[in-house]
């Protein structure tokens, strides 16, 4: 059997029972994170006047909201919530989101299915893993946005599986999903492009555009993984990557969870920066003449010290560590548009250099590394260095953490109250015999 059908044979007929609990404990935290960041992204102007541009009825939440859509309508909108703030956990072997580009769509088709807890935790569990090893089985070209590429495979495995599909049926709805990616340019999130934030709706939404598709009848080539993403997209795919340690490496297992509202390539440096903070009080941008930021390639492209909206300012490392001296945090209240055009932040983005030290690149991709070092006006040089994020799979943040950032994000439109109440189901799901209570709790939950 060749790679895509040992995955696809693994993503059919892993029973939901076989699933280890902790990575059914892993995937429901991947939940409330994915939904957090969604009922924060909500709240933003822009993405509220997309929403009431797609009309519709429907059985599928729009989260942060009590409106209802059709599945596919409602993943490309919660999609794109999720992913506006930044705050939406992410993989770093397959250098990506899979939670977001797999959340909405299986929530959405889950609205019209009678389907358990544990049932759905599976399928976002396999949808995530097999989307986040055709990221690690390839190298995209460097002109493009790893978001809504091999996304769509996440959300039309997800989708498949609740459909309870067969291995032949799987294999199809993930052939010809990789055909439904989008050609994203990756000049999007450097220029502050905001057709970026609705990459990972647009994969959810041809994630349940592809269950449709599959019990149509309609198929995909006879690999359309190797073809597209070894010939496509990039030239090349490692097939036995793409189906090694089935069912024992679980990509859920090694998330990262974001407490930085920016891009990720900038938490190191964030990081950094927070341990100097820690060991000197008083630090800020009044006592700073200039800061150099040495980290690895892909850092070092998020150079640009004047942003020219909130989106640019979250790809900008300069505007992320000025902004963090300014204002004392790097939530999102510090990636705003009143600090992309802050004279304090601005003449501080300027004196911050960031250049690569190529060992570590070479540390990449275990390894996230940085080193900050700030010259003091009295003269004084501060340096502090780390290698890998907070927040990885080898420093993760504790689940209070996690529950804290939702509570927080969530707080953007909900009642606390409710927001607390629908964590517990979420954590609860594994034994819940079916979606009914979260999704009315989730629908009443909105101010």
């Amino acid at each position: 059997m060749d790679s895509l059908g040992q995955v696809a044979e693994f993503a059919a007929l892993t029973p939901t029972s076989s699933i280890f609990p902790e990575i059914n404990a892993r995937t429901s935290l991947i939940l409330a994170d994915c939904i957090g960041a969604i009922v924060g992204g909500a709240a933003e102007p822009d993405v509220a006047a997309l929403a009431s541009r797609q009309a519709g009825d429907g059985p599928a939440l729009i989260i942060g909201t009590s409106q209802k859509r059709p599945p596919g309508t409602a993943a490309l909108l919660n999609g794109t919530a999720g992913t506006t703030l930044e705050m939406d956990e992410g993989n770093q072997f397959c250098k990506g989101h899979p939670g977001m580009h797999t959340v909405p769509a299986a929530l959405g088709v889950a609205s019209q299915l009678q389907i358990s807890g544990a049932d759905l935790l599976a399928a976002i569990a396999v949808g995530y893993d097999v989307g986040a090893r055709v990221g690690i089985s390839t190298q995209l070209r460097p002109s493009m946005h790893p978001h809504g590429t091999w996304g769509s495979i996440c959300a039309a495995t997800a989708v498949a599986r609740l459909q309870g599909v067969s291995p032949n049926q799987m294999r199809h709805a993930i052939s010809l999903s990789a055909s439904l990616g989008l050609s994203t340019s990756r000049r999007t999130m450097l220029e502050g492009g905001t057709v970026r934030n609705v990459f990972a709706g647009v994969s959810g939404q041809m994630g349940v555009l592809a269950g449709d598709m599959i019990a149509a009848g309609f198929t995909g080539d006879h690999d359309g993984v190797a073809q597209v993403f070894g010939r496509v997209v990039s030239d090349s795919f490692d097939a036995g990557a793409f189906s090694d340690s089935l069912g024992t490496r679980w990509e859920v297992s090694r998330n990262y969870f974001k407490m930085h509202s920016c891009c990720r390539y900038n938490h190191a440096a964030l990081d950094a920066l927070a341990q100097l903070r820690m060991r000197m009080a008083g630090l800020d941008d009044n006592i700073v003449e200039s800061v150099v930021v040495e980290t690895y390639s892909l850092a070092v492209e998020l150079d640009d010290p004047s942003p020219k909206n909130v989106l640019a300012g979250k790809f900008s490392v300069p505007f992320a560590v000025a902004s963090a001296l300014v204002n004392g945090s790097t939530g999102v209240d510090s990636f705003t548009m009143p600090n992309i055009v802050n004279p304090r932040i601005i003449a501080l983005a300027q004196r911050v250099k960031v250049v690569e030290d190529a060992t570590m690149t070479a540390l990449l991709p275990h390894k996230r590394p940085a080193k900050i070092t700030l010259t003091l006006k009295s003269g004084e040089v501060l340096e502090s260095a780390t290698e890998t994020n907070r927040g990885d799979w080898s420093d993760p943040y504790s689940e209070a953490d996690v529950r804290n950032k939702y509570l927080s994000l969530t707080a953007r439109l909900w009642h606390k109250d409710a927001a607390v109440r629908v964590w517990n189901k979420i954590m609860a799901l594994g034994s819940a015999s079916s979606l009914d209570d979260v999704f009315t709790e989730m629908a009443q939950a909105p101010r």
